[in-house]
C-alpha cells in the first residue's frame, strides 16, 4: 500500500507563503472589478459604475483559484473540484442553488463554499441582502442534507468568505432604529465593517457554516494586494486549515 501524507504534512505542503497568495487574490479582485466596469462603459450599457462591477460575476476568481490550489496541494484530485460550471446543488426550499466552489468525490458532497464581497457607497441595503442570502443558503442546504439530498455518511463542510471595501463609510458608526424593542448591544454604534465581522462570526458559532473568513481592503491600495483581517478568528489561514483538514480526511483521491 503506498504511503500517504499525514494530515499535518498535507497542511504544511498546501499552505506555504499564504499571505502573499491572499494578497494576489485581493489584487485580482480589484483588477477584475475595474476591468468589468470599464468593459461595461465601453459597451454603453445602462448597467454602469459600481453595479457593473458587481454584476460582472468574476471578481472572486482569484480566491477560487487560490482555494483550488490549496486543495490540490493537500491531495484533493482536480477532477473533484468544481468551479465555473457544475456548481448546482439541490435545495429543500428551491430546486437548486449555485455555489461558488464545490468538492464532490464518489457521489459525496465534501465541501461547498460561498465567495462574496461588497463595496460602497450603498452599504445599508446590500448588507441586509448579503446576510439574508447567506443565512437562507445555509438553511436550504442543511435541510436538504437532512432529507438525504447529498450524502449517506459524510457531513459536508460549508465555508463563507467575504471581502469588504475598507473606506470611511464602512468604518463609520451606524445608527440603529428601535421603535419597539432594543437591538442586541453589540450592534449599537457598530459600523458596517463591525456588523460584517459579527455576522461572519455568528454564522460559524451557530453552526450554519464550518468556517468563515472576513477581509477588508481599500480600493486603491487593494490593487497592490493590501488587505486587513480585523478578527483573529476569521482569518483566511484559519478558514483554509479548517477546509483542508476536512478535505484531507474525506476528499482525497479521484
Amino acid at each position: 500500500m503506498p504511503d500517504t501524507p499525514s494530515l499535518s504534512q498535507s497542511l504544511l505542503l498546501a499552505l506555504p507563503d499564504l499571505d502573499r497568495r491572499v494578497a494576489a487574490a485581493v489584487a485580482s479582485y480589484w483588477d477584475s472589478r475595474q476591468a468589468q466596469a470599464e468593459r461595461q462603459r465601453e459597451r454603453g450599457g445602462s448597467d454602469q459604475g459600481a453595479r457593473a462591477a458587481v454584476t460582472g460575476g468574476a471578481q472572486m476568481d482569484g480566491f477560487a483559484s487560490l482555494i483550488t490550489e490549496l486543495l490540490i496541494g493537500a491531495g484533493v484530485a482536480p477532477q473533484c473540484i468544481f468551479r465555473k460550471r457544475f456548481l448546482e446543488l439541490p435545495g429543500f426550499f428551491r430546486p437548486t442553488k449555485e455555489w461558488d466552489l464545490l468538492v464532490v468525490r464518489e457521489g459525496q458532497l465534501i465541501a461547498a463554499i460561498e465567495l462574496k464581497s461588497q463595496v460602497g457607497p450603498s452599504f445599508g441595503n446590500n448588507f441586509n441582502n448579503r446576510t439574508e442570502e447567506a443565512m437562507g443558503t445555509a438553511l436550504d442546504l442543511w435541510t436538504a442534507f437532512r432529507e438525504g439530498a447529498f450524502n449517506n455518511t459524510v457531513r459536508p463542510w460549508l465555508g463563507y468568505l467575504f471581502v469588504l471595501e475598507d473606506c470611511e463609510k464602512s468604518r463609520l458608526p451606524v445608527r440603529v432604529v428601535e421603535p419597539h424593542f432594543e437591538v442586541f448591544p453589540e450592534f449599537k454604534g457598530a459600523s458596517y465593517a463591525r456588523r460584517y465581522e459579527l455576522f461572519c462570526r455568528k454564522l460559524v458559532r451557530e453552526r450554519h457554516y464550518n468556517a468563515a473568513s472576513f477581509l477588508t481592503s481599500p480600493r486603491e491600495a487593494g490593487q497592490r494586494g493590501v488587505f486587513t483581517e480585523p478578527a483573529k478568528d476569521l482569518t483566511f489561514a484559519g478558514f483554509a486549515r479548517s477546509l483542508l483538514a476536512h478535505a484531507v480526511a474525506y476528499g482525497q483521491g479521484g
